[in-house]
């Protein structure tokens, strides 16, 4: 007979978090993120990776104090997520081989610059009936280029990672956008419920900066360009907040089955409550301006979670930056809490940490659950001039002692994709 002390309201096996990894901007492991973020420190700097002159935007949250034996996207997000795998693995008390599957969120890969003109300069002349990709193949068939094939493969970071930590199964890579670290929990979750395994590896990753990429996200109007001083762009909420910060990170969390982590000792972090996520069609890259999507994504986690409003104490908002998308989630937060809104403390990571678009999600987590187990509350910094049309109990600029039972985190991406999470410390 199955043990009822290990099963949510609907019968699900409970799941735990029982190791956690990160790494942004503000420094590599758990222990110095969360002092960096807690003192109320910013990772954005003047961007010195590749040239900026001429641009609009010249910071940036990247993380350059990885060795990578190549420079490119691939190689930085697997050498991201092989750092906070490690990190968590330990904390949880395994080696040796994972026996689990892995689901990891990358972002989607582009070979740099610099790569595509070493490319096109081996490849033949242009021909009548042949076109740049023909080329191009031509010249990877004459002189095959590991390095390279290695960069502009989808999958290659969670093979890395499978054969280095002995994931079980076919591992799953996912690009959900800025919802992506959410959604690749949502996967171990869902996987663990269904009773397909009793443990699961979530890794988020996000090694992606570059010219390219800072330049396209100019071109929709999404990044501050108060460049002045760095660590002063990032103000989520405020009146003069003007964009994101493009940012990189990485965050690892072990999710195990309560009952099959509580058999082998493990220390219980958390309990991953509610998973919630919903479509958005209104627009490639806008949210839909009535918060709808949003506010069904919010509803759907508290509902998976089986608590109402009132037993969340602590929101890790999304919290961008952009005048838009802070708009959009106070609504939709305020559609959900109504008037105890105003008494629920909010953060926003990303004023200190920059937005790390694929892995924002599992970061963002990572410090939700830090917030529970520390009972500190994260400041937002930069939170000098509010506006007056967002009425939050934001924690400004300086930290703040609470001890939430539950926090709800909002991961709210391009492309329509949301995701919200609850966690608890302890299971109901």
């Amino acid at each position: 007979m199955s043990d009822n002390r290990f099963k949510d309201h609907l019968g699900r096996p409970i799941v735990a978090v029982t190791g956690m990894g990160v790494i942004t901007s503000l420094g590599q492991g758990l222990t110095d993120n969360w002092a960096a973020l807690t003192s109320g420190t910013s990772g954005i700097h003047k961007t010195t990776r590749f040239p900026t002159e001429g641009l609009s935007t010249r910071i940036s949250g990247t993380v350059d104090f990885i060795d990578v034996p190549a420079e490119n996207s691939v190689e930085r997000s697997f050498a991201f997520a092989r750092e906070t795998t490690i990190e968590a693995l330990a904390q949880a008390g395994l080696s040796g081989d994972f026996d689990g599957p892995l689901f990891l969120a990358a972002p989607p890969v582009e070979p740099e610059w610099s790569d595509r003109f070493a490319l096109a300069d081996r490849a033949p002349p242009a021909r009548a009936e042949g076109d740049a990709y023909d080329r191009f193949l031509a010249a990877m068939r004459e002189r095959p280029d590991p390095v390279f094939l290695e960069a502009v493969q989808f999958g290659s970071i969670s093979e890395r990672l499978a054969d280095t930590f002995g994931t079980r199964g076919l591992p799953v890579t996912l690009s959900t956008a800025c919802a992506s670290g959410a959604t690749a929990i949502q996967l171990g979750v869902e996987a663990i419920r269904q009773g397909r395994t009793d443990r699961a590896l979530t890794v988020a990753t996000d090694g992606s900066v570059s010219a390219e990429a800072l330049i396209r996200f100019s071109l929709l109007s999404a990044l501050s360009t108060q460049n002045d001083p760095p660590e002063k762009a990032s103000k989520p909420f405020s009146k003069d907040r003007d964009g994101f910060v493009i940012a990189e990170g990485a965050a690892t969390l072990v999710l195990e089955s309560l009952e099959s982590a509580i058999a082998r000792g493990a220390k219980i972090l958390g309990i991953m409550k509610g998973c919630g996520e919903k479509a958005d069609h209104f627009h490639r890259t806008r949210s839909s301006p009535d918060g709808g999507p949003a506010i069904a994504t919010i509803r759907a986690a508290l509902q998976d979670a089986g608590m109402d409003e009132g037993g969340i104490g602590y929101i890790n908002a999304h919290g961008t930056s952009t005048p838009e998308n802070d708009k959009m989630e106070y609504g939709a937060m305020l559609a959900v809490f109504g008037d105890s809104l105003k008494d629920i403390p909010v953060s926003s990571n990303k004023s200190m940490i920059g937005h790390t678009l694929t892995a924002a999600g599992a970061v963002e987590a990572v410090f939700s659950f830090q917030t529970m187990l520390t009972g500190t509350l994260p400041p937002t910094i930069n939170y000098t001039n509010p506006d007056p049309s967002i009425v939050l109990d934001v924690v400004p600029n300086k930290k703040r002692d609470g001890q939430p039972r539950a926090v709800l985190s909002n991961s709210f991406g391009f492309g329509g994709q949301n995701a919200s999470l609850v966690m608890t410390l302890e299971p109901a």
